[in-house]
């Protein structure tokens, strides 16, 4: 697996972040109905434009299987497409943003018990809890840290 920054965040790399991004959520993210993935989906491309580091992880053959966000060591996004979850590839990203990037915390959504999950089992911890999202809606998030 290789795992690099990605500077250049022109076509067609968007749009094969954007189809990681929605079978992964629609994978992981059970409490969301499809039109609130739609509408969620819409905010994709700004997101990756704007957040600071952008990293990638490709398999073998050189197909695009995740990607994360960073800002000021914090993870912004990490995403698994879904036919890569469970092969080390969520792992590889956070262990190369720890190492490279100091990430320290990050926000899960705690109807996301399998990403909480795998973020314990990577050494964080919760720290604080919200009832509402980072746009006010009612999807409680968990605020982690990385233990010492």
């Amino acid at each position: 697996m290789k795992i690099q920054e990605v500077r250049d965040r022109n076509k067609p790399l968007p749009d094969q972040l954007i189809r990681i991004w929605e079978r992964s959520v629609k994978a992981t993210h059970l409490f969301l109905s499809e039109e609130e993935i739609a509408n969620i989906k819409t905010f994709v491309p700004q997101a990756l434009q704007q957040v600071p580091a952008l990293v990638v992880a490709e398999d073998d053959t050189g197909r695009l299987t995740g990607f994360m966000g960073i800002a000021d060591g914090h993870l912004e996004m990490l995403f698994v497409d879904d036919e890569a979850r469970g092969k080390g590839t969520g792992r590889q990203l956070l262990s190369w943003g720890i190492r490279e990037y100091g990430v320290r915390t990050l926000a899960v959504n705690e109807q996301n018990p399998q990403a909480q999950g795998f973020y314990e089992h990577m050494g964080f911890e919760v720290y604080k809890r919200t009832d509402h999202d980072e746009q006010g809606n009612p999807w409680p998030l968990l605020y982690m840290e990385l233990a010492d």
